[in-house]
């Protein structure tokens, strides 16, 4: 399951090595340390200044163009390449290099100017710079951000933390760093670089410094970041070794006779989803999918079927709460299933990790379909139309449970809504009104008070073209029985945390919040514009925000009105 979880040691990659061509692999391996000791995330244990600890949530950093110089003074480059250092974790190839004994090792924290302002939807997948996989460029106008550092800080006497989300970013704070190193390399080897966050906000208080930056010019905090990049980097160790074996690309499963694919086109600022590769997106088992997806006979009664509960065209539900066989109401609100395919895991708490997954698990579900799959598989084996839809769809033509989740996994990856006013409006086919344009202004503008600067600051979670990070937040919902994520990992750090819907086509898909407790975007808004209570789990993107966004009422219905540009025309009925 590919959650928002730290590792401590992330293997970074340079890809796509275009210089001399050489014989030995060498591996980088960031580190997370303070001092010694791997950074426990989630910890309000670390000391910034006037006596105030902090934790860390989130770190995530771009490193690009290596060079590696030898003991002659001879510089191998590694132009334009991109390692992506996160929380949560990436691999990647390396190119080989010489048996040549090298004593330095430099990189950028952030890409160059070319890159930073390039079209982040033309990189694939599981390229560093695809925006779905490392969350480091949210705004349709400006570039990436070079290193994000996110947590929670409690000043001395204080019980409960406030939050801060320090965005590292803008061409003239791009950094290099360089390191030494003793490193004779003969065989395959690795670094090991360390990245302390203690050092990196070395002299600065969040109480006094502010809990916030964007890196805007003349801006103190980013100034002090970037002198504190220097120091806050160190090398490890360096030892012979390589990475572990990890297995290729799954094979298709059950392939057809002559399969056909399914076309699919996406806009060229969409980025590119990692689709399942043993799941190919095939027209016969997209087809089944659809058939399956409103098919009855997955329920107990055979009158539920999973359209019943995302219903209509954008496959979502007006009730707060959907009916299960008998009427019985269940626990959280139905989520819309489009633009699925950019996503790594499903329901509100996470507890699927596909869509052929997910797929299964309201049939069992007593508070939903209530039925056993083995009655499932008996029931349509005896309707005479599925046979020769499983025929076409899989090779062996099993009317399976594994058959099943993956044409209904192969019908939901086809749901797509990616044209909206807002999209139209980006190929110049409409123009936002001076509303419109303001509450996109709001929408992707950081709150800093110290700075003047007023914000709606909604893009750090619903950021980027799917207008959703994808990952899990507690968003300052007065509590509940239900615990969130922390039911599925068992981490009390992730209490009250729920995953966070894309806003695409939010007018149309009302009730809104896990529970359905608002019914209106302006109820939303207002969550948000008031004072939040503190928790110690409460995202840092609001909790440093203690009193609200405090946004006017105009402000407040020019953000309703741009969210309304999100809805799609081909899903109003």
């Amino acid at each position: 399951m590919k959650l928002r979880y730290p590792l401590l040691r992330l293997t970074a990659a340079i890809i796509g090595f275009s210089g001399h061509l050489g014989a030995t692999p060498l591996h980088l391996d960031f580190l997370n340390l303070v001092e010694d000791k791997p950074l426990l995330i989630d910890s309000l244990r670390y000391q910034s200044g006037e006596a105030e600890t902090f934790s860390v949530t989130r770190l995530d950093w771009l490193a690009t163009d290596f060079t590696l110089v030898t003991e002659e003074g001879e510089k191998w480059n590694l132009p334009k390449q991109t390692a992506l250092a996160s929380t949560r974790g990436s691999s990647y190839a390396l190119p080989d290099l010489p048996n040549k004994r090298f004593t330095s090792l430099s990189f950028h924290v952030g890409p160059n100017k070319e890159i930073n302002h390039s079209d982040p939807a033309q990189y694939s997948a599981n390229h560093p710079l695809n925006p779905n996989l490392n969350n480091l460029h949210w705004d349709w106008q400006g570039g990436y951000i070079f290193l994000a550092i996110e947590g929670h800080w409690r000043a001395k006497g204080e019980e409960l933390p406030g939050g801060f989300a320090y965005h590292f970013a803008n061409d003239w704070n791009r950094t290099r760093i360089t390191l030494p190193i003793d490193l004779t390399l003969n065989n395959e080897s690795r670094i090991a670089i360390a990245l302390d966050p203690q050092k990196l906000l070395a002299g600065l208080s969040f109480a006094k410094d502010g809990a916030t930056t964007h890196s805007q010019p003349d801006d103190p905090v980013a100034e002090r970041l970037k002198r504190n990049l220097q120091t806050a980097f160190r090398v490890v160790s360096i030892q012979e070794g390589g990475l572990p074996e990890t297995a290729g690309k799954p094979k298709p499963i059950d392939l057809p006779t002559n399969p056909m694919g399914y076309p699919i086109t996406l806009p060229k600022h969409i980025p590119l989803p990692a689709l399942p590769s043993d799941n190919p997106i095939l027209s016969s088992r997209v087809a089944l999918g659809k058939e399956l997806f409103n098919e009855p006979l997955l329920s107990r009664t055979n009158t539920l079927s999973c359209a019943s509960c995302h219903q209509g065209k954008t496959l979502s539900d007006p009730r707060s709460f959907s009916l299960g066989t008998e009427g019985q109401l269940g626990t959280r609100h139905s989520m819309p299933l489009f633009n699925l395919a950019w996503k790594t895991s499903f329901f509100w708490d996470g507890r699927a990790s596909s869509l052929r997954e997910q797929a299964l698990v309201p049939i069992e579900d007593h508070l939903e379909m209530d039925e056993d799959l083995t009655n499932v598989i008996s029931k349509l084996k005896a309707e005479s139309k599925y046979p020769p839809l499983f025929a076409k769809a899989f090779g062996s033509g099993a009317i399976s449970a594994e058959n099943l989740g993956l044409a209904i996994e192969a019908f939901l990856l086809t749901q797509l809504s990616l044209d909206s006013k807002l999209d139209q409006a980006r190929k110049g086919q409409a123009e936002l009104t001076k509303e419109e344009q303001r509450g996109f202004e709001l929408f992707f503008t950081e709150s800093e008070p110290r700075l003047g600067k007023k914000g709606a600051d909604c893009f750090h979670c619903h950021g980027g073209a799917l207008f959703s990070d994808h990952f899990f937040h507690n968003n300052g919902l007065p509590p509940t029985d239900d615990i969130g994520l922390e039911k599925t990992t068992g981490k009390e750090s992730d209490r009250y945390k729920f995953s966070t819907p894309s806003l695409r086509n939010i007018a149309l898909t009302a009730p809104y919040m896990h529970d359905g407790r608002f019914r209106t975007l302006e109820e939303v808004i207002a969550h948000y514009n008031n004072p939040i209570p503190r928790s110690r789990t409460l995202d840092p993107n609001l909790a440093k925000h203690p009193n609200g966004l405090g946004l006017s009422e105009d402000d407040q219905a020019a953000l309703v009105a741009f969210l309304k540009t999100l809805t799609d025309p081909a899903l109003v009925d």
